[in-house]
């Protein structure tokens, strides 16, 4: 296989990246709206939540990049350039995050709004993943040299960890793993598992969790820096990430228990 491999429209040449990240987004947004529950959020504050989560996801995805390698972006800084090219997807996810968060406080929405992101989430991912892979070294989502079953040769006669497919098969076990919480936040669990009502939000923070400690470990079979006393960029914002959803699910486990517990004495 020769890398990228491009794709053909007629006498059109469609560049991996370009047709799978694409692809992405249009199929994502559309499992959204399929899968969406009914919230009674007026259209205004829909736009004003998905403008919110927009922005952050690009400044954030901006902005973890750019710590990828701290003095080549001061370097680039230094000389006026403008850092256009680059972004990561964990800093885009935790600054979707925040910027969600703080648009629901702006505008006055106090429910939770990330469980019908998940599986539109997980889509996306894998799909752009493929894209990511199909481009090869370019890319630049390749893992370290192996000698694993596993390992590709993107081009250069070097056999490297397939990193994006290990995260789409991970991905895959994750959607499986959240259909129990899909179902309840449904309303369609076993009368064991909605004997105390569902707490909205747990599926999106138990898919946040897996996702950050899943990009925790494969970044150390990626051959980028870790100028962070042995970490890199994306490790780091893992580990403030993880930090934040072991305490929140941590909250709600607290909070089902004294549900559950009143339920029981009434």
């Amino acid at each position: 296989m020769d890398f990228p491999v491009y794709l053909y429209l007629g006498s059109l040449r469609i560049h991996p990246h370009v047709l799978f990240e694409s692809l992405s987004y249009f199929l994502g947004f559309r499992l959204y709206l399929w899968t969406r529950r009914p919230s009674g959020m007026s259209g205004l504050m829909s736009l004003q939540i998905l403008a919110g989560t927009i922005l952050g996801a690009a400044i954030g995805a901006k902005l973890l990049f750019w710590l990828e390698d701290p003095a080549a972006t001061w370097e680039e800084l230094s000389r006026l350039n403008i850092l256009w090219g680059g972004k990561t997807i964990v800093g885009g996810l935790l600054g979707g995050l925040i910027g969600v968060e703080l648009t629901k406080r702006w505008v006055g929405w106090s429910h939770s709004t990330g469980d019908d992101f998940v599986y539109p989430l997980i889509l996306g991912l894998c799909i752009g993943r493929i894209g990511c892979f199909l481009t090869g070294l370019d890319d630049h989502t390749y893992g370290t040299p192996t000698t694993w079953i596993t390992g590709v040769d993107f081009g250069d006669g070097i056999y490297r960890h397939p990193a994006q497919l290990y995260e789409i098969a991970f991905l895959i076990l994750l959607a499986a793993v959240l259909i129990p919480f899909y179902r309840q936040s449904r309303g369609k669990g076993s009368a064991s598992s909605t004997r105390v009502s569902y707490t909205s939000g747990r599926m999106f923070q138990w898919f946040m969790a897996g996702y950050l400690l899943f990009r925790f470990v494969i970044e150390w079979i990626k051959p980028t820096l870790h100028p962070y006393l042995g970490l890199n960029n994306i490790q780091l914002a893992c580990i403030a990430g993880l930090i934040y959803y072991a305490w929140l699910i941590r909250s709600k486990n607290n909070l089902d228990q004294k549900i559950s517990s009143t339920h029981m004495k009434a």
